[in-house]
């Protein structure tokens, strides 16, 4: 995971958009520099998805609502 392969102690926040039924949940690690942890808040001990801060920044200018 490009040097964050141990994010223990990060704190993770779920995008305020997540559905209140827990469906549809995104939690994305804050505390880091230059990369950006997205998981499935459903399934906390699976799978991260790493993005470059830039990146990030494109994809969250590219979704968001008017």
């Amino acid at each position: 995971m490009n040097g964050m392969s141990d994010l223990t102690g990060v704190t993770w926040r779920k995008s305020s958009y997540s559905d209140g039924g827990g469906t549809n949940c995104v939690e994305i690690a804050e505390g880091t520099s230059t990369l950006v942890p997205v998981r499935d808040s459903k399934v906390t001990d699976g799978a991260v998805i790493v993005f470059g801060r830039d990146a990030w920044a494109a994809f969250v200018g590219g979704v968001r609502m008017p």
